[in-house]
């Protein structure tokens, strides 16, 4: 199964990627895919890939929901 998960920008990286909070795990994916994001918004990740913003409230439930059925 194959999952895009909200995170949230920490910091951008020079090589076109940036540090993200997900589910209070920093990780590293690439910006390559998506224009215009920067630090503090929320973006979907799939497979390493930044694929679109989202609002901070759909992010926030959407965590909520993938803590509650223990993903």
């Amino acid at each position: 199964m194959c999952l895009a998960v909200p995170a949230k920008i920490l910091e951008k990286t020079k090589d076109g990627g940036a540090v993200v909070d997900m589910a209070g795990a920093k990780k590293e994916v690439s910006l390559l895919m998506l224009e215009g994001a920067k630090v503090g918004d929320f973006v979907l990740v799939h497979a390493g890939f930044a694929i679109s913003k989202m609002d901070k409230k759909d992010a926030e439930a959407e965590l909520a929901l993938l803590k509650e059925i223990g993903l």
